[in-house]
């Protein structure tokens, strides 16, 4: 069950009544105190321990039935349900995948928000990414996730600008559980749209009803207390693995789609099956464009971009990574004395996933043809060498050739990780506790390419001469010597042989490591014995104050292909990186109560807090809050409060090697016919003589300089939170709603100023600081040839982000005895929604600002929203009827995405709109003896299609299959089923 109440509102006792209601719905509560002892919480955005759940920011409470409810074995399928979580990177992406599951709050980035198990960090899960990782997370030792969305870095530290998602694991289980969970897709393949345009080139797209992606998760709890009763060892070990699904399997994906007003068509890439060949003279001009023949050996037919020509790279490409993962571990405490207990805690995974895209080949190679190729035709020769005006060497040639001889490119991505504490917490006299730990994390990164071919190898293998007796060879093996260059002869069908992609395809390694290593101490007390009370409160003041040491580290070693640049098709040089820096920090949090059980106050309290922090490549910040709460009545609570966060730069934003890599998708001065004018071209470094000479990217990929910066500073922000939480309970008992309206402003943000930006702001502006960045290839003006020609895009503190919406829930427990009904059982509804009334970002000062509310596309793709998209309106409502047949449960969901539009503004296309996507999940639980729960369901119970968008508007960054698969269900149905018994 999810809700905002439970942690929402000063209302431990609705949280509580609640669970009453509808036993079993929102897990365990815990038994009431006795009336001489006070029971205290810690709650999520406080290190204060406080007499109830009462917390001044909004939290989001996910408890461990709502995981069992949605049948989920990612977690991350969940959180990005939420209304307030924009879909990060997960298990639907394969182009471009790290292999991790990240958390987005708001949309402003993954790197924006920080991940707790039990209230500490989640160390980075990638050393390439080093955002946490919840793969590592054990689904079956969630007791709840709290969702704190808003600033809390003077709680917890940098990182936490849109706020923290806090892993609450069990703890002191007794016994003996197993759970065992599994499901699988299924899909009519009905979309009559995709299965035209798929017809109408000859493609063969499934059209009926298919079963696939299944997953499984088991796992088993154990645990133990010690003989004396002091002590507890908990332990858990987990297994999950996920089914492959590729984009073959589905109607709406077997292609890349285009879209022309309503109807779709099927495009692809010109790097084709057959050799697409681009002639220049040697002023590299233009001099025809030629395809191999699929029928006539040796034949050239000109090239003109039919959709019959492209190559559908769609089918390969992975549409669910396939998963395995291991996981382990044992928390552990001890009373070693009544007010002294160590504890320590160690977390294992190890997780292996692959990702799977379309085959590699000679993406626009350059090479020097040899005009006496034996394996060239008359006509052949009389394209490639006589038409542009040579004699020995076809030398500027760009061949584009699709390796379907061999097989698709494959990244094998795994993560080991490791998390370990040891501490000690206690008391030191009757009003003052510490808690002093030491926690180390690690993440072991082993990548693994295959099915890339070797640029450099390319080159040779296509550099093709007349050897011994007329025997075609290369000109680096004019001998033909076993072992050396093999020829490929793309010229003409089936003229490659396996000794040619022997010689050609190339494995690659990346290895990493980041550590993370904390020791933290805090002390917190009431001064209330020493006066520190409010004459109108009953309750003293409250303090929290501490110090941490923080040691971040990384480093990855690609292998020499990697560092070269050399596997085509990857998008240029993966360079190590090795860095890292620290942090220490001081803090300080005290809750005030100012008045309490007075008319119309029943309690006004106000929180403080304060963390200085100096980092030893950032320099020195400070973070604090300023929030209260007022609740003139039990029924009402007013809340809000000012938080100042700050995000310092990571290791990878810091230390990430600077080169020339895959940037841009666009220079308005290529081309015949340019967008800009000669003017503005001029501006960019375009000649009189290179304007409308210029050739143009036909991948639409240019080069831009990118990297880090050692020079960066931390990014700041300002968070304003206002809201109300009402519980009528003497007017409806078990009602509760709240709404709370965020603003979050973040500046200097880091970030790259982006390759169109650049240029737009040079050629219309001639301001010197863009244009200064702009390095045009000399001679043909390019940005794209080879690495001199180039836009200058690494990170920098640029602009700003700001966002605001309002956050709502309400919750309704009742019974229907309590209406005067035959016992029927009771009903639970949990609702929570978000509007977002804007989102927009300043990439560089003084440049136009985007606004990426209720929109998704390329435009917005600059953005730390990756042009997902961001829709207006977004909620989950949760409706669950416990029967009067003890132990039986039926539940629904209703999960609402608002309709978004195109970033652009255009509206000529049908996908220029997403219309607002409802999807229901029906779940079935059943609980008996006591020690045995079985449930079963259906998410997106009648297999709503997801929205097709066409590759013009889809960002490569986050699209997959034709959609954003991480936001929609991309798959179809999903049924599940699981059991649960505890022994």
């Amino acid at each position: 069950m999810i809700t905002g109440v439970a942690l929402t509102a000063s209302a431990g006792m609705a949280f509580a009544q609640a669970a009453q209601n509808t036993t079993g719905t929102s897990g365990a509560v815990p038994p009431a105190p006795s009336s001489t002892t006070v029971q205290e919480f810690v709650v999520t955005g406080s290190r204060i321990p406080q007499p109830n759940l009462t917390s001044v920011s909004p939290v989001t409470a996910v408890s461990s039935q709502e995981l069992k409810l949605e049948g989920t074995t990612r977690v991350e399928d969940l959180i990005n349900q939420l209304p307030q979580v924009v879909a990060a990177q997960g298990g639907n992406l394969s182009n471009g995948a790290s292999g991790t599951a990240t958390l987005d709050l708001r949309g402003l980035g993954a790197t924006r928000n920080l991940v707790l198990v039990d209230g500490r960090r989640l160390g980075p899960g990638d050393p390439t990414t080093p955002e946490a990782d919840i793969n590592f997370i054990p689904v079956g030792l969630i007791d709840r996730i709290d969702v704190l969305t808003g600033g809390a870095s003077a709680v917890y530290g940098a990182d936490a600008v849109a706020g923290v998602v806090n892993f609450i694991m069990k703890k002191d289980f007794e016994g003996l559980r197993l759970d065992v969970n599994a499901g699988i897709y299924e899909n009519g393949n009905t979309d009559t749209k995709s299965q035209a345009a798929n017809t109408a080139l000859g493609y063969h797209a499934p059209n009926s009803s298919i079963a696939d992606g299944r997953s499984t998760d088991v796992s088993v709890i154990f645990g133990a207390n010690s003989p004396d009763g002091k002590g507890n060892v908990e332990g858990y070990l987990e297994y999950r693995y996920i089914a492959p699904v590729t984009e073959a399997a589905r109607d709406y994906s077997f292609c890349s789609v285009a879209v022309s007003g309503s109807k779709y068509t099927c495009g692809g890439s010109s790097t084709s099956a057959f050799a697409t060949i681009r002639t220049y003279n040697s002023a590299f001009k233009s001099t025809g464009v030629y395809q191999v023949d699929p029928t006539v050996p040796q034949q050239l037919n000109k090239y003109t971009g039919a959709p019959n020509q492209l190559y559908n790279y769609a089918p390969e490409n992975y549409y669910q990574r396939p998963d395995q993962r291991y996981s382990g571990g044992m928390f552990a405490h001890y009373d070693i004395t009544p007010h002294l207990t160590a504890y320590s805690q160690f977390m294992f995974m190890d997780d292996d996933s692959k990702a799977q895209i379309a085959e590699s080949g000679a993406f626009g190679v350059t090479v020097a043809v040899p005009c006496n190729d034996p394996l060239l035709s008359a006509q052949e020769v009389a394209a490639v060498c006589t038409k542009p005006g040579y004699t020995t060497s076809a030398t500027n040639t760009l061949i584009y050739k699709r390796n379907i001889e061999g097989g698709p490119r494959i990244d094998d991505l795994r993560h080991t990780d490791y998390r370990a504490i040891v501490g000690l917490r206690g008391d030191i006299n009757a009003n003052w506790h510490f808690d002093v730990y030491g926690q180390y994390y690690t993440t072991l990164l082993s990548s693994l390419q295959t099915g890339y071919f070797s640029n450099a190898k390319l080159a040779n293998a296509l550099n093709v001469i007349p050897g011994p007796g007329g025997q075609a060879v290369c000109a680096s093996n004019p001998t033909g010597a076993a072992g050396g260059c093999v020829p490929y002869n793309i010229w003409t069908t089936g003229g490659v042989t396996k000794s040619a992609l022997n010689y050609l395809e190339v494995p690659a390694e990346e290895s990493g490591q980041t550590t993370e290593q904390v020791v933290s101490g805090s002390i917190t007390g009431d001064l209330t014995p020493y006066g520190g009370k409010s004459p109108l409160a009953k309750e003293g003041i409250g303090v929290s104050f501490g110090a941490e040491y923080r040691r971040e580290f990384l480093d990855t070693l690609p292998d020499a292909e990697e560092q070269a640049g050399d596997l085509a098709g990857s998008g240029g040089k993966t360079l190590p990186v090795s860095g890292g820096f620290d942090v220490k920090e001081l803090f300080a949090e005290m809750r005030i109560p100012l008045v309490q059980d007075m008319p119309f106050v029943k309690e006004l309290t106000a929180d403080v807090g304060y963390r200085f922090s100096h980092y030893s490549e950032a320099g020195n910040t400070t973070t604090y809050k300023i929030t209260g709460e007022w609740r003139p009545v039990d029924d009402v609570l007013i809340r809000g409060g000012f938080n100042r966060a700050v995000r310092a730069p990571n290791v990878d934003e810091l230390y990430s090697v600077q080169s020339v890599q895959l940037d841009g998708n666009a220079d308005p001065c290529a081309g015949a016919t340019p967008t800009f004018t000669a003017a503005q071209c001029a501006r960019t470094g375009v000649t009189a003589a290179q304007y409308g000479n210029i050739s143009a990217n036909p991948a639409a990929q240019y080069n831009g300089l990118t990297g880090g910066n050692p020079n960066l500073k931390p990014e700041a922000a300002n968070t304003y939170t206002i809201g109300a939480v009402v519980t009528p309970s003497s007017v409806v008992k078990g009602v509760s709603f709240s709404a709370d309206y965020f603003n979050i402003d973040v500046t200097n943000v880091i970030a790259k100023e982006g390759f169109s930006n650049i240029i737009d702001e040079c050629a219309n502006t001639g301001d010197a600081s863009a244009c200064n960045l702009i390095h045009r290839q000399s001679g043909t003006g390019s940005l794209w040839l080879n690495p001199q020609g180039y836009v200058t895009d690494t990170l920098q503190n640029l602009g700003y982000l700001k966002t605001a919406g309002v956050d709502f829930t309400f919750d309704y427990r009742v019974n229907f005895r309590d209406f005067g009904l035959p016992d029927y059982g009771g009903l639970a509804l949990d609702f929570l929604g978000t509007w977002t009334q804007k989102y927009v970002e300043q990439g560089a000062p003084g440049t136009q600002p985007v606004n990426c509310a209720g929109k998704f596309g390329d435009i917005c793709a600059g953005t730390p929203t990756r042009g997902v998209p961001l829709p207006y309106w977004k909620s989950k409502t949760r409706v669950t009827w416990t029967t009067p047949l003890q132990g039986l449960q039926v539940s629904v969901d209703w999960r609402r995405i608002g309709d978004v539009n195109i970033d652009s503004g255009a509206t000529s296309k049908i996908d220029d709109h997403i219309p607002a996507f409802n999807y229901m999940d029906l779940s079935l639980q059943y609980r008996f003896k006591g020690r045995y729960s079985f449930r079963l369901g259906v998410n997106n119970t009648f297999d709503k299609n997801p929205p097709v968008i066409g590759s013009g508007e889809l960002p490569a960054t986050v699209g997959n299959g034709n959609t954003f698969p991480q936001v929609y269900d991309a798959l179809g149905r999903y049924f599940f089923t699981g059991v649960t018994a505890d022994f």
